[in-house]
């Protein structure tokens, strides 16, 4: 009886080393066969992941990736793909359901899975409508389409420069995404002349780089930044008040103020303010009440505050122009416009930011450029020289989570060379 039970137990452990074996020689073939690869070891338990894009085990197909071509559109990429025209039909109406099938652009990738086998067939076909944004389209015995968005991975970074010739300019030089000039620009709009900068000039900036798939796509959130402009350091915090997330100055007060510094983000200035100028088309000399600022034809044109827009027409002189009343004592003018956003009418409210027109080159001009005029109490005034009370400051109730919450950006930005 005792030898019967031990032959019990040792054809017991003998099956268990089998199976065992078994399992491990499965694992070995799934790993080679189906491209997984080990990402952690916990308590002698292996975890394995396998090799993914949307949601498709890429080494289970033969994938064929092209840009869009012009003129094309989705049933005409799934027929040249080799898709029937039934399932062509079902496949663009399913696509249709869940996104704009009109916004797909030329130039932007999609890609085709075929299976391995001899037939070749496919299965999956996805857009890359942007960085996170994708279409796709699985091909079964029935068509079924999704719209998806990639997750953004937030990185935390900094990054500094000084100012050689232009903002754009040094953030290439210093291998920054030039981006951060625009986002610098909105943040310091109110308080820096970025029409003015000069060779010397420093930023530090401490943000979020943002990652999709391990790429880099861009900025995300700016936390903090300093910015020193003809030796004036400028500080800029990132605080939410009352749901609204604005910047402030060490002591509270915000960076915004009543009117932006300028109506244009990035151009020159071609002509100043003048009592004498000579008029280049009218050979003359007379006063030029305004600032010229030289932009590519089509260049957004923004409202340098709230108001009112209280003129909108074309005169011989300024071409197609548009007027803003921004209070009882504040008034600008934007001349030589190519033409107007949709909707923009007279009586209508318009915010700071707001575009009201685009660069062009129409009335007495020899060249695309912004003519930029402000008046005070109904009387012309240098627009450079105007300088604009900041918006409401941090609350006094929020001042001392405000100084917390700063605390340690502060040391990080001092700790950034």
């Amino acid at each position: 009886m005792q030898i019967k039970k031990i032959s019990i137990v040792s054809f017991v452990i003998l099956i268990l080393i089998f199976v065992s074996l078994f399992k491990s020689t499965e694992s070995s073939i799934l790993t080679r066969n189906m491209n997984i690869y080990a990402v952690g070891i916990d308590q002698n338990i292996i975890y394995y992941d396998i090799k993914k894009e949307y949601e498709i085990t890429i080494d289970s197909f033969k994938i064929v990736q092209n840009r869009i071509r012009r003129n094309y559109n989705l049933a005409k990429l799934l027929t040249e793909a080799g898709l029937e025209y039934t399932k062509v039909e079902k496949a663009t109406r399913h696509s249709a359901e869940v996104f704009d099938i009109r916004r797909i652009k030329a130039g932007n990738y999609y890609r085709l899975y075929y299976t391995k086998d001899s037939s070749n067939t496919l299965k999956y076909f996805v857009y890359k409508h942007s960085p996170t944004e994708y279409l796709k389209i699985s091909l079964g015995s029935e068509s079924h389409a999704i719209k998806g968005e990639k997750e953004i991975v937030n990185v935390k970074k900094s990054c500094s420069g000084t100012i050689s010739s232009s903002l754009w300019a040094t953030m290439i030089e210093n291998n920054i995404d030039p981006m951060m000039a625009i986002r610098l620009s909105e943040i310091y709009a109110w308080t820096v002349d970025f029409f003015g900068l000069e060779k010397g000039d420093q930023f530090k900036v401490v943000y979020d780089k943002q990652f999709v798939d391990s790429i880099p796509i861009g900025i995300g959130e700016i936390y903090t930044a300093s910015f020193t402009h003809r030796g004036e350091e400028l500080l800029a915090y990132e605080f939410e008040q009352n749901g609204v997330k604005s910047f402030f100055d060490e002591k509270g007060k915000s960076l915004r103020r009543q009117f932006l510094k300028a109506p244009l983000r990035f151009s020159r200035i071609s002509s100043g303010y003048s009592n004498s100028r000579f008029h280049p088309i009218l050979k003359i000399r007379r006063p030029h009440r305004g600032v010229d600022y030289a932009a590519p034809k089509g260049t957004p044109i923004y409202s340098i505050g709230d108001g009112k827009i209280i003129r909108k027409g074309y005169t011989k002189s300024a071409g197609y122009y548009i007027k803003v009343r921004h209070n009882s004592v504040y008034t600008s003018g934007y001349n030589h416009l190519s033409k107007y956003p949709k909707g923009i009418k007279v009586g209508q409210r318009v915010l700071q930011g707001q575009i009201v027109g685009y660069v062009g080159s129409t009335g007495y001009a020899t060249g695309p450029h912004l003519d930029f005029r402000v008046w005070k109490n109904g009387q012309p005034v240098d627009p450079l020289k105007i300088k604009a009370p900041p918006v409401e400051p941090i609350a006094e109730e929020n001042l001392q989570r405000f100084q917390t919450a700063i605390r340690s950006l502060k040391q990080e930005l001092e700790s950034i060379n």
